[in-house]
């Protein structure tokens, strides 16, 4: 009697797990349908010289229609990185917020009340778009250990329109999935934004714990979701195909260019117009800083064609 009671709980116990499988490979095979007509894009900048051909009034009105709100997401062990990320990069924003996993003393930011990475993403973005709807059209999200400069990724999203459903930064493929990975920032429109806020009511579609046995990372939850709707991944590059999003530090990035091509160092680190580095200490920040924005050669004069004013208020470099 005993060994048919171990046999009936091993048969449920297998019966179960058999069931889970078949209920993710469903929701995977959901979450492709509309997949298999389209095709991954790399979204290059603008050339010089196509930027060139647009009038000086519509490289005005273009910069005026970028709004940027930037998202960045902390744990209370980050408070070194979190200060250096307030007092650098951000400034330049034309807002920027902190979402914590708890209230903290030391640094104004939004509560959210859960460790869980993938439900503060969740959180922040509802708080995002029923705040902000209607004040920003681009929405950059990323953690304290990414220095970001904002000049760039508005140049890249130049000729972009925020009411279409861009989701950019730097693309990796996992089986079938291609997603943002949120170690070089993650950039949505408005658009997109506005799609996933209608999914996160929908457990079956955008789950809060997820819909799989087994815990995938925020980066990819977002992206199962963002299919649901529509919306795909898209390598973000300069006009020569380098990428401007990097999961790495630059110091890490021209060490690898000096081994892998000691000829070429700078041309095979980074692009000229790189949106973002990542894995930065607090120091490393500072002198980030100090190289993008404040290091000048007196009696040579750039003639940028744009100007991307900071916001008002704000005591950026």
């Amino acid at each position: 009697m005993l060994f048919e009671s171990s046999s009936f709980l091993k048969g449920m116990m297998l019966g179960s797990i058999f069931c889970a499988l078949v209920t993710m490979l469903g929701h995977i095979r959901i979450g492709h349908e509309n997949v298999t007509h389209h095709e991954h894009h790399h979204l290059q900048a603008l050339s010089k010289e196509d930027f060139l051909k647009i009038s000086e009034a519509e490289r005005m009105e273009l910069v005026k229609s970028i709004r940027v709100y930037c998202m960045i997401l902390v744990k209370p062990k980050d408070v070194g990185r979190w200060a250096a990320v307030k007092d650098t990069w951000t400034k330049h924003c034309d807002k920027v917020e902190f979402f914590c996993t708890e209230s903290i003393k030391v640094f104004e930011s939004i509560n959210l009340e859960t460790n869980d990475m993938w439900t503060m993403m969740r959180k922040a973005y509802k708080y995002a778009y029923d705040k902000y709807k209607d004040e920003y059209n681009w929405f950059f999200l990323t953690r304290p250990t990414t220095f970001a400069v904002i000049e760039n990724l508005k140049f890249f999203l130049l000729n972009r329109d925020a009411t279409q459903p861009f989701y950019i930064g730097h693309t990796i493929k996992s089986g079938e999935l291609e997603y943002v990975d949120v170690e070089g920032g993650i950039v949505l429109s408005i658009e997109s934004v506005k799609r996933l806020n209608s999914l996160l009511s929908d457990p079956e579609k955008c789950p809060e714990q997820g819909g799989m046995i087994w815990k995938i990372s925020e980066d990819k939850q977002l992206a199962v979701c963002l299919k649901y709707s529509g919306v795909f991944a898209e390598n973000a590059e300069d006009s020569e195909g380098k990428d401007v999003f990097n999961t790495k530090s630059v110091g890490f990035l021209i060490k690898e260019a000096m081994s892998n091509n000691p000829q070429q160092v700078v041309e095979g680190c980074c692009s000229d117009m790189a949106v973002t580095f990542n894995d930065l200490t607090p120091n490393q920040m500072h002198v980030m800083m100090y190289g993008v924005y404040r290091l000048r050669a007196y009696g040579h004069t750039f003639n940028d064609a744009l100007v991307f004013l900071p916001p008002n208020g704000s005591d950026n470099d």
